[in-house]
């Protein structure tokens, strides 16, 4: 680079005067807000999410949650674990079954996080 360019450069810097979007979240609320991301980064995770919120209490058993989806029990299982992970979802063994529930402050937080 000439020494003509990099006075542009450091004149282009300057004229941008204070950063008016503000300080990033530190690095612990990034990796945690980018873990619900992921979580939600799919379509079938975004159904199941769906579906809870809309069912009473805003719980379901697994076995409920196939047929909508049109996907086999062991796939519907994997995205309900990788929610269950990620703290959007709590599982509760009742007899044979998982039961399913929604967890309002994650979704909040999740929300928030845009507002």
């Amino acid at each position: 680079m000439s020494a003509n360019a990099a006075m542009l450069v450091l004149e282009d810097i300057s004229a941008c005067g204070p950063n008016p979007a503000g300080s990033p979240i530190d690095r612990t609320a990034a990796e945690s807000m980018a873990s619900l991301l992921k979580a939600v980064a799919d379509p079938a995770r975004l159904q199941l999410l769906s579906m809870l919120k809309q069912a009473a209490n805003q719980e379901a058993c697994v076995c409920d949650l196939t047929a909508p989806l049109g996907l086999s029990q062991p796939t519907v299982s994997h995205h309900l674990k990788v929610l269950t992970d990620a703290g959007l979802v709590t599982r509760e063994r009742r007899g044979s079954w998982a039961w399913f529930t929604l967890v309002p402050t994650q979704l909040e937080n999740l929300k928030g996080f845009f507002e």
